[in-house]
């Protein structure tokens, strides 16, 4: 194997929803404002998408998608933050994407998956299945009309914990399980530095610090373990994590639209 790597790596400018960071970390404390992003890679074979936010017309109308729940999670958001659209203001169409690599089947992650109809997708273990009966907790994260237009794409489940996703050791895909079943994060080495997209696998910093997972995971133990993996990939092979929730990491890697290099 050919060891290369991605070219570009961009995190897609994001709505934004507050709630108590109880509800995202065991034991967290206060009100948080979170980001919703969706992650886009640029490597000479190809262009990926880990993850699509939230369907376009949360972007469009967040009353229209929550109805007055809208207000309750502040939802802020505009049409220009559609995926679509900031495909192509950076340059791209949405045809041009070759991969979407899918973290799990939460609504702020899986909303835009059906513009990409001619792209390769990828899904952890079990997700699917999950996904048509999840816990009662997580029952208001789904949404079927996000993955019934999908479901005659071109799926690969990942059956391995590491999965080089165009096969030249650039772009791995990990099943960290325990927010669902088959919660994939991805370790994307670039020209100067690797990072690693934790998806829900850990959902702020304070999460990742304490290897505390949020209090309505799948399987929290399960869901420590796969934290404890990310930090292994930071101790071990000096890769900086990128928790996409959190807003400090937001604000350290650059915000919305800024490419690391």
């Amino acid at each position: 194997m050919n060891s290369s790597t991605a070219l570009r790596l961009w995190a897609l400018d994001a709505p934004t929803m507050d709630l108590a960071a109880g509800d995202l970390v065991v034991g967290a404390e206060g009100t948080i404002t979170f980001p919703l992003p969706a992650f886009l890679i640029e490597h000479d074979r190809g262009l990926i998408l880990f993850d699509t936010s939230f369907a376009p017309l949360l972007n469009d109308d967040p009353h229209a998608y929550f109805g007055d729940l809208a207000d309750t999670l502040n939802i802020v958001t505009n049409p220009e933050q559609r995926i679509d659209r900031q495909l192509s203001t950076m340059g791209f169409r949405t045809e041009d994407v070759t991969h979407v690599v899918l973290s799990h089947t939460h609504c702020d992650h899986s909303g835009g998956l059906y513009l990409f109809p001619q792209a390769k997708f990828f899904v952890g273990p079990g997700e699917f299945n999950w996904a048509a009966n999840p816990s009662a907790m997580q029952q208001h994260l789904m949404r079927d009309a996000d993955l019934a237009p999908t479901s005659e794409f071109d799926w690969t489940t990942i059956e391995t914990s590491e999965h080089d996703l165009l096969g030249d050791g650039s772009i791995q895909v990990l099943h960290t399980p325990g927010h669902t079943p088959g919660e994939l994060s991805c370790l994307i080495n670039l020209p100067s530095q690797s990072i690693v997209l934790t998806g829900d696998t850990v959902h702020l910093r304070e999460g990742l610090d304490r290897e505390v997972p949020d209090p309505h995971d799948w399987n929290p133990d399960i869901g420590r373990q796969s934290i404890q993996t990310l930090k292994r990939l930071r101790d071990e092979r000096g890769a900086r994590i990128w928790i996409g929730h959190d807003p400090e990491d937001w604000n350290e890697f650059g915000g919305p639209l800024v490419a690391q290099e």
